[in-house]
């Protein structure tokens, strides 16, 4: 492991009243209060057969010709370097996918189902070395990898009890001698391209669905976050899925424009899934339009969450803890803008602020303590760091934070006199910012929230029954959280509106993601 490049010294950062303590052990000279887990290396004990460091296709593991770094986004370390695969190796596993296809789809919605129903058993056996995998280059604490794990699990375990649940209709004819009916058939080899924010959950949502009903895949994972689609690639063969139905094709950020259009405009394709930016979504489609292909886009948001004068301030603080700084503030259905009513304005930032101070801990996401991890690399803070300063030099107060750290690291940031002219009210933030801008009625309220080219999801607290409906119904979101901030789970459905992308993931319509409506007219018949 230590030839892997996976022992982190003891650089660290401490996040307690927002205030930073760094580096290599001096720490107890300055503080001599700290424990001493702040002072002990990191290192990363994951099983051999799940730590994969080449591309997966056709069922075998296969090396490229170069390779790249993945790194800890918390010291900036090498952890490992992995097969750069490029155009050619992703042709071989559009190849070997569509091959895999005409099997896949003759067998039976039962058998595919016993198969996922394995994987997941084997992703749930495994759950501590693939959270493992998830905080070394992801970056979360080791908790909120474990629950990812057990998130990315549900959807396996929801659609091995779907891939039996796919219908078609026999519809009443107008003529006496035929019978109508509508079948549902898989699409073909579908390209799954995931972020680096949820690396093994993005997968399992969209390839769950795929093949419980007959499709093949080919994963393209972020190039920051390898891993987690390389051990899942482990498991589904443990799991007995035949050879050429799951692909890996790992890539650099080099790399990654070329690999991604072999993906999206290779005529075997038949389907493309997309999680990631609004701008690399359109630039998806584009190549996409080439051959028509079907395809579901899950893009960038920017949720507003509102709270008014009704609500419990308590319960809406512990919403904005949850939505906000989950993954440091790096989910697209994080809360990005947040709109509070004058009347409880006060006491809002005042709540929030001491919940803050108690509760938020940056730090390496191995140590059990920590709450907050680092961002996914210095551009990501770089461009909270840019909001934060647009913001003050437009009049905005800073009450917590403000600061970029060391490295990655942001700290939790809250900001009060915020208007809509600032970038943080335009732009999706991706980190730990929390700006609040007061206002009066609720017009006020859904005009700054519907005033977004996005809509994936939005928050409403409040106890009046009336204006939940009211309010939901006019927010321009393909999902609503009312008086609750963690909205995702594998029975719903999970999608946005506007430039949020198309389609659902999840639920009873993930499959339909994946599905062809055939019409067969049986004619001629003696009734």
């Amino acid at each position: 492991l230590a030839q892997c490049g996976f022992i982190a010294s003891c650089e660290f950062l401490v996040m307690g009243s927002f205030g930073l303590a760094s580096s290599k052990c001096f720490l107890r000279r300055i503080l001599p209060g700290l424990p001493n887990m702040f002072c002990r290396e990191y290192s990363l004990d994951v099983s051999a057969e799940l730590l994969r460091t080449q591309g997966f296709v056709n069922g075998r593991w296969v090396s490229a010709a170069s390779t790249f770094p993945v790194l800890d986004p918390a010291t900036g370390k090498e952890l490992v370097k992995v097969s750069d695969f490029g155009p050619r190796e992703a042709r071989d596993a559009v190849i070997a996918a569509h091959k895999a296809f005409d099997s896949w789809k003759c067998q039976t919605a039962k058998e595919r189902s016993i198969l996922l129903r394995k994987w997941f058993d084997l992703v749930t056996q495994h759950k501590e070395d693939l959270a493992k995998l998830i905080t070394a280059e992801c970056g979360k604490p080791m908790r909120e990898s474990l629950g990812e794990i057990a998130y990315s699990a549900s959807f396996l375990e929801w659609f091995s009890e779907e891939a039996r649940r796919v219908y078609g209709d026999i519809v009443a004819p107008t003529a006496k001698d035929r019978k109508i009916l509508l079948l549902k058939q898989p699409v073909g080899v579908a390209s799954i391209i995931t972020p680096w924010n949820f690396p093994s959950a993005m997968i399992t949502r969209k390839v769950g669905a795929a093949l419980a009903v007959g499709c093949t895949v080919v994963v393209k994972p972020a190039e920051d976050t390898p891993l987690s689609a390389l051990a899942l690639a482990e498991l589904a063969t443990q799991a007995g899925i035949p050879a050429g139905v799951f692909n890996v094709v790992p890539c650099s950020r080099e790399k990654a424009s070329a690999v991604g259009e072999v993906l999206c405009t290779d005529p075997l394709v038949a389907k493309i899934s997309f999680t990631g930016s609004t701008a690399t979504g359109k630039i998806l489609l584009k190549h996409a339009a080439e051959t028509v292909k079907r395809v579901s886009m899950e893009l960038g948001g920017h949720a507003p969450f509102i709270i008014f004068d009704s609500a419990d301030v308590d319960k809406a603080v512990a919403g904005v803890m949850a939505s906000k700084f989950r993954n440091s503030g790096q989910t697209c259905v994080c809360s990005n803008r947040f709109l509070v009513q004058q009347g409880i304005h006060d006491l809002f930032l005042e709540k929030l602020g001491r919940a803050m101070d108690t509760e938020l801990r940056l730090g390496h996401g191995s140590d059990p303590t920590t709450t907050q991890g680092p961002l996914i690399n210095t551009r990501a803070a770089e461009k909270v760091e840019h909001q934060i300063a647009d913001a003050v030099a437009q009049g905005a107060v800073v009450l917590k934070g403000g600061k970029r750290l060391e490295g990655s690291f942001m700290q939790p940031t809250l900001l009060s006199n915020v208007t809509t002219d600032m970038l943080c009210m335009h732009e999706e933030t991706f980190g730990p910012l929390v700006p609040v801008i007061k206002f009066n009625k609720e017009e006020e309220a859904l005009a700054i929230a519907n005033a977004s080219a996005v809509g994936l999801a939005g928050y409403v607290y409040t106890q009046d029954i009336s204006q939940i409906w009211r309010v939901a119904e006019q927010l321009e979101v393909g999902m609503v959280g009312v008086n609750e901030a963690l909205l995702s789970t594998p029975e719903a459905s999970f999608g946005g509106v506007k430039q949020s992308g198309l389609g659902r993931e999840g639920s009873k319509y993930g499959v339909d993601e994946y599905l062809e409506v055939k019409y067969m007219c049986f004619g001629g018949l003696a009734l």
